[in-house]
């Protein structure tokens, strides 16, 4: 049975029959777990191994835990600052901040790789031009070239743990002050300006191998009057064709605001699909997950399934094996040293 191009999510800390039934579906390929779906390590552990057994090959069990205000699971977890913190040190000392971006992506990873858990999707590459509240301190930095050198340690940091990297959001959404969870924003820049700052995060990434990214839900009206998640020109001609990028192409969470201009939840992912995502994520929302499923039937991408593959998790680790790890110690000494003012710890979906 071939993995389908829908990641959807589920309820609480156990499986129900309805969830089964759902991730079941042909046209499933992927389950994205949030703060609800964690009480402790143990829990989770048993939640992802039976995600896992549903299928075979297995769905891709995702989360997103980049540190600071986007940070699902906590308790038992490193708390991870945000990637900001990394940016402050840069500027001051460059090789300090290279290793502590590595140290981290190896954390973040190796904690999730030791619960099951195949991706993060991290790092976000989106510039910090001090206009975004929803990027804010999610971003490494405002300089370009500095995000991507920094990114670049962290994504190896990701690999050295078993874990591919995702790159979000494509081509740039650090520029608009709307948060697209809840309206469409729509960034009136040049493309030649878009080239020369934020495409170059994703350019160099994608160089080194990325494996994935993460397309933004923001209108580029001087590009293209879609937003990038259902844009032809922007998967097709720039991030496929002028770009050369052969991974994984997800699309933000179609249960967005800064969707609904396309129709319904099934319109959006056919959309997002028929422009180039390889695979959509449906959240919070069961009765149109549902309803995704079924308009997509047996939707069937070879090449998008081979992607998808190769986003599976490697290098098995459980946590006995890494918690009596020295380079697990180290790390999380590290990183608990190099936050200034540490965040609350907040349960926000972002």
């Amino acid at each position: 049975m071939t993995l389908g191009p829908l990641m959807a999510d589920i309820d609480g800390l156990e499986l129900t029959d309805e969830d089964r039934a759902l991730l079941r579906h042909p046209a499933v390929g992927g389950v994205i777990l949030f703060s609800r779906n964690y009480a402790s390590i143990g829990q989770l552990g048993a939640l992802v191994d039976e995600l896992h057994r549903l299928r075979d090959p297995h769905l891709l069990v995702a989360v997103d835990q980049e540190g600071g205000r986007v940070q699902r699971f906590r308790d038992e977890f490193t708390h991870l600052p945000p990637l900001a913190c990394l940016g402050k040190i840069h500027d001051t000392d460059t090789g300090r901040a290279r290793h502590l971006a590595r140290v981290s992506g190896w954390l973040m990873a190796s904690e999730l790789r030791a619960v099951g858990i195949d991706l993060s999707f991290a790092p976000v590459l989106d510039l910090e031009f001090g206009v975004s509240s929803i990027i804010g301190n999610r971003a490494l930095h405002k300089r370009p070239e500095v995000v991507a050198e920094l990114a670049l340690a962290y994504q190896a940091g990701m690999h050295d743990a078993g874990m591919a990297a995702t790159g979000k959001h494509f081509p740039g959404h650090g520029a608009v002050a709307a948060d697209s969870h809840v309206a469409l924003p729509i960034d009136e820049r040049r493309f030649e300006d878009m080239a020369l700052w934020d495409m170059v995060p994703f350019r160099r990434m994608i160089d080194a191998g990325l494996a994935a990214i993460m397309m933004a839900h923001v209108v580029y009206s001087a590009v293209d009057k879609q937003p990038a998640s259902f844009s032809r020109y922007w998967i097709k001609t720039i991030l496929r064709e002028q770009l050369g990028f052969n991974g994984l192409v997800f699309s933000d969470d179609l249960s967005m605001e800064g969707a609904a201009c396309i129709g319904d939840h099934s319109a959006r992912a056919q959309a997002a699909l028929e422009a180039g995502c390889d695979m959509v994520l449906v959240c919070n929302n069961r009765e149109q997950a549902g309803c995704v499923a079924e308009t997509l039937g047996d939707y069937q991408n070879p090449i998008a399934h081979t992607r998808m593959m190769r986003m599976h998790g490697r290098k098995p680790l459980n946590l006995n094996m890494l918690h009596h790890d020295p380079r697990w110690a180290q790390a999380v000494a590290a990183v608990k040293g190099y936050e200034e003012t540490p965040e609350l710890d907040l349960d926000i979906d972002y």
